[in-house]
């Protein structure tokens, strides 16, 4: 029997709901995603005048309109496979000895895995998987404290491993890193912010603890910390005393036992 006007109507609207519901359906994922986001850059547009991030500088102000630009970017992206955090184990709660090579100079290194075991043990299986071979150290500090900071992939402070890490471990209670100090970077009052970046204190330096604490400290140089300073003397290239290295410094090769 063929259908009246009426009953086609009720179909078409019907399946014009089915529809809707469909779309509806297949963008929730996404809106959620985009209300997350929103809300984290909220958050972070409110307290940038609060938050500053060794990892990127001490006193430095994230570019908004960048930020912004990234939280759209990744709207449009899948999540990306979620990483682990190595174990601790693998620090075996002992000390490790080795080196790292800044453009080919050996620096002699010890590694504190009993008393900073997640630390040492991500430092540790990084360098097993090649991870900071070819990575240059992106940033110099030459007044007020004295650090040259290394590990991130992306050269400009902002990479990482795929993962954070924390808590804290091995702070200073008196927020003195002395000369030849290995620590590792954070983001500002967050803890629990850590990757792969850390840096190497040249000469001692007060670093302020902020609500999160101090700054992990997992080893330190016990020989060619004038490699370092020799480093530092050059400056920056646009000549402030926080910027990038004038003279190209690369990680060259990590050995660890």
């Amino acid at each position: 029997m063929a259908k009246s006007n009426r009953e086609r109507e009720i179909i078409e609207r019907y399946q014009a709901k089915q529809e809707i519901a469909r779309q509806r359906a297949e963008r929730a994922p996404k809106d959620n995603r985009l209300f997350g986001l929103i809300a984290i850059g909220s958050v972070l547009i409110a307290g940038i005048g609060q938050t500053v991030y060794f990892g990127f500088g001490p006193g430095f102000v994230p570019d908004l309109e960048e930020s912004v630009e990234q939280l759209v970017d990744e709207i449009e992206q899948e999540p990306a496979e979620e990483i682990e955090v190595p174990s601790a184990d693998i620090a075996e709660n002992r000390e490790w000895t080795g080196s790292m090579a800044l453009n080919g100079e050996a620096l002699d290194i010890t590694l504190f895995g009993d008393i900073a075991p997640q630390a040492v043990a991500n430092f540790v299986s990084l360098s097993s998987n090649g991870f900071y071979e070819g990575i240059d150290c992106h940033r110099l500090v030459t007044d007020g404290i004295f650090v040259l900071q290394c590990g991130d992939p992306n050269g400009d402070g902002t990479g990482g491993p795929g993962y954070t890490w924390g808590p804290i471990e091995n702070a200073p209670e008196d927020d003195l890193y002395p000369a030849g100090t290995i620590a590792m970077a954070r983001a500002g009052n967050l803890g629990d912010s850590m990757g792969s970046q850390f840096f190497i204190v040249y000469e001692d330096s007060t670093i302020p603890s902020d609500v999160a604490g101090g700054y992990t400290i997992m080893g330190q140089v016990d020989n060619g910390l004038e490699t370092v300073r020799q480093i530092a003397s050059l400056g920056t290239t646009d000549g402030s005393n926080d910027g990038s290295p004038a003279e190209n410094v690369t990680l060259t090769s990590v050995e660890l036992n």
